[in-house]
């Protein structure tokens, strides 16, 4: 508990960006090294300016960091640290991996094969049902789900792995004490009763934010070993999604939609440039061979395509 407490402390810095974390981390080895720093110490880091090094010496509240991990221990969320063995392997290829998670439910799901699926918070039936039926045979065939909890696409992702009876791991931009959207929190109960798990990089007391938003699709393609679009216009969260989930080696795949619908402008764009056209369950398994290999219920059910 002692050296966690420094953990959550340099988590509830925001005003400092998580590659200066990194770096700052990289220098003093540890965060209660990093805690003992004097502020011209900090300065000494690249990157590491004045401000930076002000919102790091100013934010020394032992009383309220000790209350604050107390508070995440008494509600069962556990804390892995970038030192962990815990840590999942995948986010390492992050470029600016969060240095610390907060989790709830069942942290084994983090290390195990798992594909994403991300779309347009108002998309159309036609969305609805590919993401659906596409997460329930992923489910059937023990592929962890990964997505953001949001309204729409996200929404239909986690309810198709809960129906093929599979675990789903949801990703969200705010603290477990703001769940956003609200609509969603029984969902989010329901992941967890089943063997699933709910992934934060903010303290619990951290409200929602449009740029938190922004910054978990980093995780949400982090953590997954591919990524699905199943709608997405031509600017979004979904297509910074994307963006990550390139920058990570990750394959995207995208499901190609009415050229008429906006939600789908950007999933049939990304086709153009390369992406993998998904028609069917066949081209994930095509995708990859090695995970079905020796699974042959994969192919068992194998249904018609959609």
């Amino acid at each position: 508990m002692e050296e966690l407490k420094y953990w959550v402390w340099l988590a509830s810095i925001l005003s400092v960006g998580t590659r200066k974390k990194l770096k700052l981390l990289e220098h003093f080895k540890n965060p209660s090294r990093l805690w003992k720093a004097k502020k011209e110490e900090l300065m000494q880091v690249e990157g590491i300016g004045e401000n930076s090094a002000n919102s790091i010496v100013q934010n020394k509240n032992k009383k309220e960091i000790i209350k604050e991990l107390e508070k995440i221990q008494k509600e069962n969320i556990e804390i892995i640290t970038i030192k962990d063995k815990e840590y999942p392997l995948k986010l390492h290829q992050v470029y600016d991996k969060p240095i610390v998670l907060f989790v709830k439910g069942n942290k084994k799901v983090l290390k195990e094969f798992s594909l994403a699926m991300v779309g347009c918070r108002k998309n159309t039936i036609y969305g609805e049902i590919v993401a659906k039926s596409l997460a329930k045979r992923m489910a059937q065939n023990a592929i962890i789900t990964v997505s953001g909890l949001a309204v729409g696409i996200d929404s239909f992702c986690h309810l198709g792995t809960l129906e093929g009876k599979g675990k789903t791991i949801g990703v969200i931009g705010s603290g477990f004490d703001y769940f956003y959207p609200k609509e969603n929190k029984k969902l989010a109960e329901r992941m967890l009763a089943e063997g699933g798990c709910l992934v934060s990089e903010y303290l619990p007391s951290e409200r929602p934010d449009k740029l938190h938003f922004v910054a978990r699709n980093r995780i949400i393609s982090g953590l997954a070993d591919g990524v699905i679009v199943v709608e997405a216009q031509e600017k979004s969260g979904t297509m910074l999604t994307v963006d990550f989930a390139l920058e990570q080696g990750k394959t995207v795949f995208a499901v190609p939609g009415n050229i008429n619908s906006a939600c789908s402008k950007g999933t049939n764009e990304l086709i153009k440039q390369g992406a993998k056209i998904l028609t069917s369950w066949q081209d994930i398994v095509e995708e990859y061979p090695l995970k079905f290999l020796h699974e042959k219920k994969a192919f068992d059910i194998i249904e018609k395509e959609m």
